[in-house]
This record gives structure tokens, C-alpha cells and sequence, in this order.
């Protein structure tokens, strides 16, 4: 009689896939380790690593030259790149999401209307409000980037394509074209309202302390632990409702969670720093290309790259106009777009 081989899952395999995945998670936390030293060296007045050293753990000094250091490291760079480390990070696992929802490989955080809705929340609060304090509109920035989310849900959740990712898409852009019509309107109409949305839409993590950056971390936090309870279930939804309703996902309550997840991530950085084009969908198709389409993944490896590459775009626009400076925002534009334009070229090219 013969011998029936049976097959095995090839555990070795998997087994290395973990590995090299681990080890790529490691080398981010490296790289972005070494960028966030570089970003508190680097600027209109260079430091050394000795005088970052010394800025962070000195105490008060009688030097006026070492307590000048001290005030430009605790009080300029550390926050700022704070940040852009939490901002990075809401942004990419934001972008992945969202991606992940709409099965949309082109989709980005502004496709909910968070954008927009923070915009137009910023031009009300100064034209109607009279506030000047970006501390005091960035509230609003947030209140209008959730509302906007809840809008477009709402809309994508009524009617004959309830839950159709194509119906959240033309949702979204739907209520971002409307909100930034009104956002132009206003503006216009408003100098200060004009010039706060001008500063604002720039997309800067510089100039903000901690009295904002605790708030929105927190913000942060929260959509971060909601991101990583749906992880599972993303991969499932990208089968199929019908494949994912028959393993046991609750395909109404995840979306639910995975919305507000979005937009407590996207709300929170870009009522603090400005709407950042292109980083969420930048990032999120290299976290793919390097781990994969297991979301559980490809999440963590958006959000480390997104913290990466806004902390060195701003490094980046430091340094090109010394001694002034380019936003992060417009940096990371000027790499967005290309970007986009690559992946446009690439799926043409792959499908001619």
C-alpha cells in the first residue's frame, strides 16, 4: 500500500514573514528615533547633540548662552516634534483606514470631509467669533472635522446604497466641495478670516505648545485603541460584506467604530497642524508594499511611516529656505503629488 503524504502549512514561512516584519517595525522605531534627534538639532540656529543633551535634562543655568539653549530646546523643538510624531501617526494609521473601509486604494482621510469641515469651522470661529487665538479656533477645527464625518456617514448610511463604499466617497465629496464653497464665501468676505485660514491651511506643526498637543493626544489615543480592536475585521470586510457577514462580523457596528476611529484621528491632527495632503494615502500604500494586505500589519507600519516622513518633511523645510522656513504641510505636498502621479502612471502601465 501506499504512503498518503499530507500537507503541512508551511510554518517556516510564516514564521519569517513574522520575523521580517518585526525587525522592519524595529528598524522604523530606529529611523524615527534618530529623526526626532535630528529635528530638536536642526533649525535657524544649528545645536549639537551635546547642547540637545544639555537643553533637555539641564536645570536653570546663569550662562545666557546654555539658557538659550534650554528655552529653544524645551520650548520650540521638543514640542514641535511631538507633534509631528502624534500628528504622523494619526495621519497614516488614519490613511490606512480608510483605505481599508472603502476599498478604495486612492482613498485619504480627507475623502470623509475632515478637511473641510475643519476649514470651514476655522473661518466661522474667527469671522463670526471674533477668536484670534489658534488655541482657542483649533477647538473648532476639531468640532467641524467631526461633524463633517457624521455628516457623510450619515448620507453614505441612508438610501438604496447604504454602506456602499462608492456611496461614502460621493458622500464625502459631496460635503467637501459644499463646506469649501462656504469656506471661500466667508473667507473672502473676512480678512482676518482670510489671513487665520491662510496661516491655518498651510499645514505647521510649528508654533504650537503643549497646551494643544495634550488634548489632541489624547484624541489621538483614543482613536488609536478603537483603530486596533476593527483590525481583525478589516481584513474580512475586504473579502466581501456577504464573506465577512458570514464569519461572524457585525459589518454595521465595526464601520460605526472604524468612522469614528477615523475621524478622532484625522480631527485631532488636523485641527492642530492643518489639513496635510497626500500623507495618509503616501504612507499607507508603502506600509502595503511592506507588509502586505493583513491590516494588523499594515497599520502599525502606516503609522510609524507617517510619523517619519512628516518629522523629516519638516526637517526638510527647515533647511531648504534657512533661515526661514517651509511648512511641513507644503513639503509634504510637493512630495504627495508626484507620488500620486507614480501611482496613477504605475496602475496604467500594470494594466496596459
Amino acid at each position: 500500500m501506499g504512503t498518503t503524504t499530507v500537507a503541512r502549512p508551511a510554518t517556516g514561512g510564516i514564521a519569517a514573514s513574522r520575523r521580517r516584519r518585526v525587525v522592519g517595525l524595529a528598524t522604523l522605531v530606529v529611523i524615527l528615533v534618530i529623526a526626532s534627534a535630528l529635528s530638536l538639532a536642526v533649525g535657524a540656529r544649528a545645536l549639537s547633540l551635546g547642547e540637545v543633551w544639555h537643553g533637555l535634562v539641564s536645570g536653570p543655568q546663569d550662562d545666557q548662552r546654555l539658557t538659550e539653549i534650554r528655552l529653544i530646546v524645551r520650548t520650540v523643538r521638543v514640542p514641535r516634534t511631538v507633534l509631528a510624531v502624534v500628528a504622523g501617526v494619526a495621519l497614516g494609521v488614519g490613511g490606512a483606514l480608510i483605505q481599508g473601509y472603502t476599498r478604495n486604494p486612492i482613498a485619504d482621510t480627507g475623502l470623509l470631509g475632515v478637511n473641510a469641515g475643519a476649514s470651514f469651522a476655522v473661518v466661522t470661529a474667527v469671522s463670526v467669533f471674533g477668536l484670534a487665538d489658534p488655541f482657542q479656533y483649533m477647538w473648532f477645527a476639531f468640532l467641524g472635522a467631526g461633524l463633517a464625518g457624521v455628516v457623510v456617514f450619515g448620507l453614505s448610511s441612508i438610501g438604496r446604497g447604504a454602506g456602499n463604499p462608492l456611496t461614502l466617497a460621493l458622500a464625502g465629496q459631496g460635503i467637501t466641495v459644499f463646506l469649501a464653497a462656504m469656506t471661500t464665501a466667508i473667507a473672502l468676505g473676512d480678512q482676518q478670516a482670510l489671513n487665520a485660514l491662510r496661516f491655518w491651511n498651510s499645514g505647521s506643526v510649528a508654533g504650537v505648545g503643549f497646551d494643544v498637543i495634550r488634548p489632541v493626544g489624547a484624541f489621538v489615543a483614543a482613536g488609536l485603541l478603537l483603530a486596533l480592536f476593527t483590525l481583525p475585521s478589516i481584513n474580512l470586510l475586504n473579502l466581501g460584506d456577504d464573506v465577512a457577514r458570514g464569519l461572524g462580523v457585525h459589518i454595521a457596528r465595526i464601520r460605526i467604530t472604524g468612522i469614528v476611529a477615523i475621524t478622532l484621528l484625522a480631527g485631532a491632527a488636523t485641527a492642530a497642524c492643518g489639513p496635510i495632503a497626500f500623507l495618509g494615502l503616501m504612507v499607507a500604500h508603502i506600509a502595503r508594499y511592506l507588509t502586505g494586505p493583513d491590516y494588523r500589519w499594515l497599520v502599525p507600519y502606516a503609522g510609524l511611516l507617517g510619523a517619519l516622513v512628516l518629522l523629516v518633511c519638516d526637517i526638510v523645510g527647515r533647511l531648504v529656505v534657512r533661515p526661514g522656513e517651509l511648512d511641513a504641510g507644503v513639503v509634504v505636498a510637493l512630495l504627495g503629488a508626484p507620488f500620486f502621479a507614480a501611482l496613477v502612471w504605475l496602475g496604467k502601465f500594470k494594466n496596459a
